[in-house]
């Protein structure tokens, strides 16, 4: 049988990026792991997957892995991956994101890319605070936890990013953590599998800051709070809403049949075409 530890190291580049640099605990290394397996699970060449990031911590997963990878700017990741689709519609783009990068500076590609519907897989690792650049709250910082930019705690009120990918038009969309790791796997390879823009919420455990910051404790402190907080979808609606305070639902959330971008495009492009051709 093969381990798990097995099909991860035939994806990694051992002798270029390693050591990592995340922090030892964090939840980055474990979502790197669903999405090495959920690749692998569906047979997909190394060299048909493209993976794109932009900055933060999250981003810098792309360096680690043996495939075409774009590590970009701030807030742009899913604007190149756009780009890759629409040039090389066969490949498997995949955008690693964190929620800094994607619902702030990106916000903006994120929501027209739901709109499109084109084929990219958005993974996006949700620590609710931005790890790399010192701690300042972020668009999914629940309101009154702390950042360095929020000493008093936050007065915002945070996104709920499934929500808002569901409001855009995104075709698949599904929340997992980093605890829950079967289920992770099971939803990136849904992901994908999906015709369509995919977004997968990944909560992640950021300790160094969030935790510090919040009090929250230890990397195995803050798992356990994934641990007792989340409720799968299918127990959801079953719930009282009062008891449903201070839970999230992870499991899939969402998954319509909906016309992709590219599809669109090229018939587009062969009615122009053949418009052309008859004259």
């Amino acid at each position: 049988m093969e381990l798990k530890s097995d099909v991860i190291h035939q994806y990694l580049r051992p002798k270029k990026k390693f050591p990592h640099v995340w922090c030892s605990g964090c939840g980055l290394g474990v979502i790197l792991g669903s999405m090495i397996r959920s690749i692998h699970s569906l047979d997909i060449p190394k060299d048909d997957v493209v993976v794109c990031s932009g900055i933060g911590c999250s981003s810098r997963l792309p360096v680690y892995v043996d495939f075409n990878t774009l590590h970009t700017t701030h807030g742009r990741a899913i604007a190149f991956a756009t780009g890759v689709k629409v040039a090389k519609p066969r490949l498997k783009v995949i955008v690693v994101t964190g929620d800094g990068d994607c619902l702030a500076i990106g916000g903006n590609h994120f929501i027209h890319a739901c709109r499109r519907n084109i084929d990219i897989t958005v993974i996006l690792a949700n620590n609710w605070i931005y790890g790399m650049t010192g701690g300042q709250f972020s668009p999914t910082t629940p309101t009154e936890k702390f950042g360095s930019t929020a000493p008093y705690g936050n007065i915002e009120q945070p996104f709920n990013p499934c929500d808002l990918a569901i409001s855009a038009g995104a075709s698949y969309v599904a929340r997992s953590t980093v605890y829950h790791v079967d289920q992770l796997d099971k939803m990136i390879t849904g992901a994908l599998n999906k015709r369509g823009f995919s977004v997968v919420e990944v909560l992640s455990n950021c300790h160094t800051y969030f935790g510090r910051l919040n009090k929250e404790g230890d990397p195995v402190t803050m798992l356990n709070y994934f641990k007792k907080h989340a409720l799968p979808v299918q127990a959801w609606d079953k719930v009282p809403e009062e008891k449903r305070a201070g839970k999230f639902v992870t499991g899939l959330l969402h998954d319509v049949e909906k016309d992709e971008y590219c599809d669109n495009y090229e018939k587009l492009v062969e009615r122009l075409q053949a418009k052309m051709e008859s004259k």
